[in-house]
């Protein structure tokens, strides 16, 4: 019987696309058809509610990386033994290292060595030395623009760790009951709308978002907004009277099932995007071009992407807009989100005879 550490160490999001990858170790074979028993999963503070919702996951440990979580915590003695000491008693033989492009495997590699693992997998482009049994260089191994999801899969892969036969290498998350979604479906179709993001410069203005419910709302659809507990004065902004307002009113797994039971959710590149692709909803998804969305689009759902790709921010990582006035998605209107939402939903053509024009 074996343990085998994943470590995912920041978003939400993050922990998400890393779920196909988790699933390899967790249920997949290697060559000589050994099968690990067991997968910790570690990761930071805001991955833990998603961490425990995938399938796939024996144990979630949750640790403040001071080298990915923002504002970082100081390094400490505490911080780093209090690591140290959970893997070593907890058994573990294995690790698997998940990053994205700009983060190093190596720190986290050196304290699980000191905690005795063995075997540790990670992509790293500074030589590795012994902290690495498997190192895959960026660019050399693997082309740098493709899906996160498929780069994780690709480090297990690595790893030796396989997807078992008939899992099409999807997110996914575990599903649980909820009486509030229950109580949605019941009502009828509808659309999500989150128009929160982490992240200033991935946001889409509140008054857009305002002004597509109402167009939707006008072309027949049922509107529901969601949003976080510290975002309630933003989904009153963007439910106005009439959309069913969930702002502050759910937990993850909820979200998660309030996103499985809509046609079709509305947001920008934020974990809830990433949360609608685990349960298999279509997203109209607003993205900033700060990060490339051939790595960080949602995968694995029709998707219709909406946004200046090419404009001045582009590849930045800027977590504040660089360019006056955000034009990447302020040029987007609320008019391109409704025709972006009829097309996942087949409606183009009634749509054309219905055409209103969007003024700010």
């Amino acid at each position: 019987m074996s343990r085998v550490l994943v470590a995912r160490l920041d978003s939400m999001g993050d922990v998400l696309v890393s779920g196909p990858a988790v699933r390899a170790v967790a249920n997949g074979t290697r060559p000589d058809g050994s099968r690990p028993n067991d997968v910790v999963l570690l990761c930071g503070p805001e991955g833990t509610g998603a961490a425990e919702m995938l399938p796939g996951v024996t144990e979630v440990h949750t640790w403040a990386c001071p080298w990915i979580v923002n504002p970082a915590p100081a390094v400490t003695s505490e911080l780093t033994n209090g690591l140290v000491d959970y893997v070593r008693n907890s058994r573990i033989e294995e690790a698997v290292i998940l990053t994205s492009f700009h983060q190093s495997p190596l720190p986290l590699a050196m304290l699980l060595r000191l905690a005795g693992v063995r075997k540790i997998t990670g992509i790293s482009t500074d030589y590795a030395g012994s902290l690495l049994d498997v190192r895959l260089k960026p660019g050399e191994d693997f082309p740098e623009d493709q899906p996160e999801a498929i780069r994780a899969l690709g480090i297990a892969e690595a790893a030796g760790f396989v997807l078992p036969r008939g899992d099409d290498g999807k997110l996914r998350v575990k599903p649980a009951p909820d009486d509030l979604a229950d109580e949605l479906a019941e009502e009828g179709p509808y659309i999500v709308v989150h128009p929160g993001a982490a992240v200033p410069a991935r946001a889409w203005p509140a008054l857009h978002h305002a002004a597509t419910v109402e167009l939707l709302e006008a072309y027949g659809h049922r509107v529901v907004v969601t949003g976080g507990p510290g975002e309630t004065s933003l989904t009153a902004t963007v439910a106005g009277p009439s959309a069913h307002n969930l702002g502050g009113k759910t937990n993850l797994r909820t979200l998660a099932a309030v996103l499985e039971g809509a046609a079709v959710v509305v947001t920008g590149n934020t974990g809830p995007a990433h949360l609608a692709a685990a349960v298999g909803t279509p997203v109209v998804c607003l993205f900033a071009p700060v990060v490339p969305a051939i790595r960080w689009a949602p995968y694995g759902v029709p998707l219709e992407l909406l946004g200046d790709q090419e404009a001045a921010c582009k590849n930045t990582r800027a977590r504040i807009c660089p360019v006056p006035g955000h034009p990447c998605l302020s040029s987007v209107t609320p008019e391109q989100v409704l025709e972006a939402v009829e097309r996942l939903l087949g409606g183009v053509a009634s749509l054309a005879t219905r055409r209103k024009v969007w003024k700010p």
